[in-house]
């Protein structure tokens, strides 16, 4: 098979998160919300997944909300940074480990469920992790996770081209190629899952200005890890300009942004011969016309 192609440092990725987790609790607030929808969504399922696996799991927000939720009896957490495994598993008690998602050290056929909380959009093989995943699951086991979608932080990206054309004479990538929400389910089905659903949220953060929105998601560990980024320090000139353009394109009358995030939820189903089957075509018992009476023609 050919390599994949590298779009995110994940050398960097994992040097930022272990930063980011020592001062996690102070910028974890949108990793607890998506995990308590992460969780609510979990609540939706009838069945019960006794075993479970948090991959990329920060510092533990989604272990300390989901309790014994969804039938979970041992929950693994796993992160690409360990100081984020150890963060994690002293908040909430979880067994923790060292992974890389692009590489899951898990048995073939041993979990009952994957979960994912805000880590699979720095994959660089996204398709490939998750054909990992199905393998890795139980036949009827569930994949369930939530991720940035294609208009997260679409305002901050114009405005920090447009300000660094302005001072610097050319822009470079700045905000990733995330993945778009009407390919999201089409890549769960050819990675095998059955029963591919992929729905989104927009959350919307309010913020005093463009800056102190940058400051959190570099304290999240979420800033730029695109390859092909620029590598110099990006110049405080740029930066005060990349924030007044955001502030007089979006600003509200009080002077406040907000930052819009698009969080996809993707849920799949590991392949079992108990699962609902779609019927043949033309396996159809009833008429249309039948079903819906006389429909008038068109003149």
């Amino acid at each position: 098979m050919a390599d994949p192609i590298i779009v995110f440092d994940r050398q960097i990725l994992k040097l930022r998160r272990d930063r980011a987790a020592t001062r996690s609790q102070d910028f974890n607030f949108l990793f607890a919300e998506t995990a308590e929808r992460l969780a609510d969504r979990l609540d939706d399922t009838v069945r019960t997944f006794p075993l479970a696996l948090d991959l990329g799991c920060h510092g533990g927000e989604l272990g300390q909300i989901i309790g014994r939720r969804g039938g979970i009896e041992t929950l693994f957490q796993a992160d690409l940074s360990e100081r984020y495994a150890r963060t994690a598993r002293k908040n909430n008690g979880h067994n923790s480990l060292v992974a890389n998602e692009e590489y899951l050290p898990v048995a073939e056929g041993s979990l009952d469920a994957i979960l994912s909380n805000l880590s699979l959009h720095w994959v660089n093989d996204l398709p490939g992790m998750l054909v990992q995943a199905r393998r890795a699951l139980k036949p009827d086991g569930l994949f369930l996770a939530c991720m940035f979608g294609g208009d997260t932080l679409r305002d901050l990206r114009d405005a920090l081209m447009t300000a660094e054309m302005e001072q610097e004479g050319g822009a470079s990538p700045r905000i990733s190629p995330f993945v778009d929400i009407r390919d999201a389910g089409a890549l769960l089905q050819r990675s095998g899952f059955a029963l591919p659903v992929a729905d989104c949220d927009d959350i919307v953060i309010d913020y005093p200005d463009a800056l102190k929105l940058m400051r959190d998601l570099s304290g999240m560990g979420e800033s730029n890890l695109i390859v092909k980024r620029s590598k110099r320090f990006t110049r405080r000139t740029t930066l005060a300009r990349a924030a007044a353009i955001y502030h007089d394109r979006h600003a509200r009358p009080d002077g406040r942004i907000h930052a819009r995030f698009q969080v996809m939820f993707l849920t799949g189903w590991a392949p079992a011969d108990n699962q609902p089957k779609p019927l043949r075509p033309g396996s159809g018992k009833v008429s249309l016309v039948d079903f819906l009476g006389d429909v008038p023609k068109p003149h």
